[in-house]
């Protein structure tokens, strides 16, 4: 499987802006490795963008179900990079479904790729807040994605809260406090 890097992540952001030629402007919002990377917030490498949303004139809205020009463009981008074949992908867009964190849409470092194509990339705080949840679930590299981004108590009581907002449950609060336990932060896992 190919690995992102940032020159690779420059390269097909780019070839994919070539691409979309006849199409419409595409405005993505970006989360994940992928932004993590293209903002320096964590030096490593990840197999795909994650697309958080996307832009109309005003607003981000639902990125699914990606526009057939988009699909097109990535393909072609995917073949030509050998990249994989969804390394352009919606997985994220149930978070915004079910509702991002107050102040995301202020918070976007937009990124102007060339004349088809802007990304706005989330901030380092809505990172903490995506990556606590993900690894609350899922552990591996989201919590050291978690941990290289440094975040104090208050961030991630913040970040608690928002988790706590997308599974209600008491099973996934509980594995919540575990791991800010684990994470030398039991400060805040005794306030949620």
């Amino acid at each position: 499987m190919k690995i992102i890097d940032l020159n690779k992540l420059h390269q097909a952001l780019s070839l994919l802006n070539e691409r979309l030629q006849n199409a419409p402007k595409v405005r993505l919002v970006v989360c994940g490795g992928s932004a993590l990377i293209a903002m320096g917030l964590v030096p490593r490498t990840t197999q795909d963008v994650d697309i958080l949303a996307m832009f109309n004139e005003q607003d981000m809205v639902d990125p699914e179900p990606m526009p057939e020009y988009l699909i097109s463009a990535a393909g072609a981008t995917a073949q030509t990079l050998s990249l994989p074949k969804d390394w352009l992908n919606c997985g994220p867009a149930d978070l915004f479904r079910m509702g991002l964190p107050k102040g995301t849409f202020e918070r976007l470092t937009k990124v102007e790729i060339g004349v088809k194509l802007d990304i706005y990339y989330v901030s380092r705080l809505d990172q903490i807040f995506f990556k606590l949840y993900a690894a609350v679930d899922r552990g591996g590299y989201h919590i050291d994605d978690l941990l290289k981004l440094n975040p104090t108590s208050e961030e991630l009581f913040q970040a608690a809260q928002w988790t706590m907002t997308h599974d209600v449950s008491d099973g996934f609060r509980c594995m919540l406090r575990q791991l800010l336990t684990e994470l030398d932060h039991e400060d805040v896992s005794r306030r949620i």
